[in-house]
């Protein structure tokens, strides 16, 4: 790019055009949704058959393309927008320094040069020419032009040369006609590496040209992600980062501090980063998260179908050392290691099934929009995914589910369902109110409840470990969600945390110990093996707010089980007289039958937990009121 060039470049139209791709961003957006929320769910209610389901897999191709589409626009948005900031910035530092010299008696050339007038004492009876000199950026100072007073040769000379040889020349414009001539070419040279930078990178964000959005695509994206956030640096370093190791409410006030426009550049460079932030608003982490979902699909699935080629051979003979002969076959540790990343795989995109059919669940028996707001195919070694039924930043109530022992995110539909129950009640017992039901699965759940699960001997679940590790991030993630509400409303949640099993261990280690914030309102621990705490006025709350309830079946083994191996501290568990909750009735007949539905009647330990949820603590039937 030349002087010609950036004078009459005109930076708004980087501007106009990312005005224009952001709304077609939102356009395609807007369509997603009406598909996933509107569309999807009635027609699942609606049709059945060979030819439904075909329909259903179109719709999810299109919903698929038009997610793709709001993607790679959020990025040329965003390059757009860092493009424009460089070439505006480019063009001012071009004006100024034109205007500087105009304004000194001076005229810029066409080229970019600067002529400069007669001037300063005489020398020899004659008054000192006027020349012309030619700038260059970063201290290149060039050719000065026909000045018969100009050095020869200044390309190697640093700026503080370049001043001494202004004030020693004998007109005294030159070395203010020199100075103006390299801010005008260091304007040009910044335009230019902005060109060269960004011209590439667009050229890049392009889809190919069928109508199927692939993994190859999606792998695509984050290559592209990759690429415009490498190049936006400078940009993303004008803008104010996450804090470091921010608590929630420092995260809430950054995002509410940062422009449209940056917010906009975070998410579409940063979305893992963004989804992952705790008092970051539940739209925006949904959001965030439905690309990391795309874009962990795209890589599993392909990660997969390379292993699925590669698979090395299964079983080897093993020989009698004194005989020679077979005595039978082994695995080898090849195919051992192969077959374990393959149910890491496996478990992953069953996982992610699971949460794309609760997208397309919206609608369906009333569901509300499903709510993503944490993902990750690989943590907590066995997957992590927070989704909520509604909006929390907005729900006048909010009820955070646990799960338990086995727990992994190839299974998460099974505790997903019990969110969708808990909603659903709630929200017919609270009409004009809305409620929030979430699925949080965000720790190492253990795998063994009993001597032999997962070729355990000592049982997983009988130690209190995973729940102390838990402990922490359940925390964080309760006060981004009340940061989160306060920021939206002004006001926080009526908040319900029910743990299920081990759940209901990991919310006592989360909720025993002191705490300058609020944790929660209530506490329900169902079938629990114990709190680590022994009694319910340890848990932060008023007794009268922490409630319990047992179920029939196996559901005993599972809480004496914890009585005997130390998870109810002093061996006393919840539903312990001597631990003073309220001990809810309950129609269980197993340790997971709480939830349990028929003909669209709620059983009796359902109906009790929606009612805690929705504060309706009078119609509670209990077997025992708390005391302390």
């Amino acid at each position: 790019m030349d002087y010609a060039a950036l004078k009459a470049l005109e930076p708004a139209e980087f501007e106009d055009a990312a005005a224009g791709y952001r709304a077609t961003r939102d356009l395609v957006s807007g369509a997603k949704d009406i598909l996933e929320q509107r569309i999807a769910g009635r027609m699942q209610a609606d049709l059945e058959g060979e030819a439904a389901s075909a329909a259903l897999k179109q719709l999810r191709e299109l919903w698929q393309n038009f997610h793709y589409v709001q993607v790679e626009c959020g990025l040329v948005t965003t390059a757009l927008t860092a493009l424009f900031s460089e070439m505006q910035a480019a063009k001012k530092k071009l004006e100024a320094a034109v205007e500087d010299a105009r304004a000194d008696k001076m005229t810029v050339n066409a080229d970019g040069s600067v002529s400069y007038p007669a001037g300063g004492e005489k020398v020899g009876g004659k008054v000192p020419e006027g020349g012309r000199v030619t700038g260059s950026a970063g201290g290149d100072r060039g050719d000065r032009g026909d000045s018969p007073l100009d050095p020869v040769d200044h390309s190697s000379l640093a700026d503080a040369l370049d001043r001494q040889a202004g004030a020693q020349h004998p007109n005294p414009y030159f070395g203010r006609a020199v100075e103006y001539a390299n801010r005008i070419a260091e304007a040009v040279d910044e335009a230019t590496e902005a060109d060269e930078l960004w011209a590439p990178k667009l050229r890049r964000l392009k889809a190919d040209d069928d109508l199927t959005v692939s993994a190859k695509d999606w792998i695509d994206v984050q290559k592209d992600t990759g690429g415009v956030r490498k190049a936006a640096k400078s940009y993303l370093d004008d803008i104010q980062p996450p804090p470091k190791h921010g608590d929630p409410i420092a995260n809430a006030v950054w995002w509410r501090g940062l422009t449209p426009e940056e917010q906009d550049a975070y998410l579409a460079l940063h979305p893992a980063r963004v989804g992952d932030l705790d008092g970051v608003p539940a739209e925006v982490r949904d959001e965030a998260n439905r690309t990391v979902l795309a874009e962990s699909r795209a890589r599993v699935t392909e990660e997969r179908t390379h292993l699925l080629a590669q698979e090395p051979q299964k079983t080897k003979v093993l020989y009698d050392p004194e005989t020679g002969q077979p005595v039978g076959k082994v695995d080898t540790v090849e195919w051992t290691k192969w077959n374990d990343r393959k149910k890491k795989l496996d478990n992953a995109i069953s996982g992610m099934d699971i949460i794309q059919r609760r997208f397309e669940q919206t609608g369906t028996e009333d569901l509300p929009k499903a709510y993503l707001l944490g993902f990750d195919p690989f943590a907590n070694n066995d997957g992590r995914v927070i989704i909520a039924n509604g909006n929390p930043d907005t729900a006048d109530h909010t009820a955070v589910f646990v799960p338990g022992t086995k727990t992994v995110l190839g299974n998460i539909d099974d505790e997903m369902d019990k969110s969708d129950r808990l909603w659903r009640q709630s929200n017919k017992l609270a009409p004009g109110e809305s409620t929030s039901t979430i699925t949080w699965f965000d720790y190492d759940a253990p795998l063994s409840a009993k001597p032999g699960d997962a070729g355990h001997i000592d049982p997983e679940a009988r130690h209190d470990s995973y729940a102390s590790k838990a402990a922490p991030t359940l925390r964080h993630f309760l006060d981004g969600a009340e940061a989160a509400h306060r920021s939206a409303t002004g006001d926080t949640s009526h908040t319900t945390l029910i743990g299920h099993s081990y759940g209901s261990t990991v919310i006592g280690d989360t909720t025993k110990y002191p705490s300058d914030y609020r944790v929660a309102d209530d506490i329900i621990a169902v079938g629990s093996p114990g709190m680590q705490v022994d009694r319910a006025a340890d848990l932060g709350l008023n007794p009268k707010h922490v409630w319990a309830m047992a179920g029939g079946g196996d559901d005993k083994w599972v809480r004496e089980g914890g009585r005997l191996a130390g998870l109810g501290d002093n061996r006393v568990i919840p539903t312990d007289e001597a631990f003073g909750a309220n001990l809810m009735k309950s129609d269980s007949p197993s340790h997971g039958g709480f939830w349990a539905e028929e003909n669209d009647r709620p059983s009796v330990s359902l109906e009790n937990q929606a009612k805690v949820i929705v504060g309706r603590y009078d119609d509670v039937k209990l077997d025992r009121e708390a005391h302390w």
